[in-house]
């Protein structure tokens, strides 16, 4: 069968504007399809109403929460049993005046906290509520790290240290070759990307021309384009085409779209009350860098599952390495397998425009926010919400 390619992240969200949902492996496929998940095409849009980035405030609000609107993807029906979550003692009120001040300085539209699996805290904002569905972003990273974990479980991937070229065929001959899965998912693969929105020339910039040329060969098309600049394993550059590439890594090794394995690996035993929807790219795969939409409380209980460690799922002590500082930016800042880590031993997941799930492991704690920043990023306020949640942790 043709070896499925995929599509740039976020570059993705502002060109596609419609597929099928056919998709292909290297081999047939080989987890069990379910029929939980239906494919979703909206109306046809015009392509220049279609970049986020340039989306204004009014807009963002509306569209964040009904992505499903404006782009094609697949929507995955909530879990078979969905995670209660009991209601614990509620945060001080000297703590919670301090969310609710951050909320409305950032814009952010909601926040829940929980503490050992109870809700401790839990508001929402701008019209948003417990029934809705908010866009992630690149939160969307930290869920295909979690498919990959589960792929190495259930051995469609031997090792970590399998090269890339082994699952991606197209990228054998190109810089690609000896990067292994674990560089790939680390970041480290020492091939060369720009990640500049601002810059017409990066190389994300440059992922619609490919598209519109290639259509779904777009993403290997350029990817295997690249150079080197480092040896691989020794540079550390944020690329969402990567992430791309392991969700295609993920895809053509199990044979299903990153959403139809998610029902069974995240979405299910996670318990999410209410649906997700994850975008697809030209191929009808998923984007494995970007854009799957859920309730704030599923934000959550994906936290909380990941906390527990994700039993039956991943290997034993994987979130130990994926939460892990597998690069270290100093200061206690690092990157794990698409999560971020932060001091004394917290680490999350965060997106574009404010979106995060992030843990503190020591005092079993889950914090999840959805926002519509003014600015798609902000590292002063990124920092902020960490130094918020250490204080939320230390409180009673």
């Amino acid at each position: 069968m043709r070896l499925m390619k995929g599509l740039t992240a976020l570059t993705a969200v502002m060109a596609v504007t419609g597929c099928s949902t056919t998709y292909y492996g290297e081999e047939e496929p080989q987890a069990n399809p379910t029929e939980a998940v239906t494919n979703v095409t909206p109306p046809q849009r015009d392509p220049a109403d279609l970049q986020v980035l340039f989306w204004n405030d009014q807009q963002r609000n509306a569209r964040f929460r009904r992505m499903e609107d404006w782009f094609a993807g697949l929507e995955v029906a909530p879990g078979v049993e969905p995670r209660k979550l009991a209601h614990g003692k509620p945060l001080s009120p000297k703590i919670a005046a301090q969310i609710r001040s951050f909320m409305k300085e950032t814009n952010a539209t909601g926040v829940m906290v929980l503490e050992d699996g109870q809700l401790r805290f839990e508001e929402y904002r701008l019209g948003f509520d417990k029934s809705q569905r908010w866009t992630s972003f690149s939160v969307a990273k930290s869920f295909t790290s979690t498919l990959l974990g589960a792929a190495v479980r259930d051995g469609f991937i031997t090792s970590l240290q399998d090269p890339v070229t082994k699952y991606v065929h197209g990228l054998v001959g190109s810089a690609y070759d000896g990067v292994t899965v674990e560089q790939l998912a680390t970041m480290t693969s020492g091939v060369a990307w720009n990640e500049d929105y601002t810059d017409p020339n990066s190389d994300v910039a440059a992922t619609n021309h490919f598209v519109l040329e290639y259509g779904a060969d777009a993403i290997v098309t350029q990817m295997r384009g690249l150079k080197r600049e480092a040896t691989a394993g020794e540079k550390w550059v944020y690329k969402t085409g990567e992430t791309n590439l392991l969700g295609l890594v993920v895809e053509n090794a199990v044979g299903l779209p990153l959403a139809e394995y998610a029902k069974s690996k995240i979405v299910d035993p996670a318990g999410f009350e209410g649906g997700m929807f994850w975008m697809t790219d030209p191929r009808g795969g998923n984007i494995g860098g970007c854009c799957l939409s859920l309730r704030l409380s599923d934000y959550a209980r994906m936290g909380q599952f990941v906390l527990e460690g994700g039993p039956d799922v991943v290997p034993d002590g994987w979130f130990a390495k994926a939460g892990g500082p597998q690069v270290s930016f100093g200061k206690g800042f690092g990157y794990g397998y698409q999560w971020w880590t932060y001091p004394d031993g917290k680490f999350g997941a965060q997106g574009i425009f404010g979106q995060a799930i992030t843990l503190v492991p020591e005092k079993k704690l889950v914090a999840a926010i959805v926002s519509n920043w003014p600015t798609a990023s902000s590292n002063e306020t990124r920092k902020r919400w960490v130094k918020l949640i250490e204080k939320v942790a230390a409180s009673n």
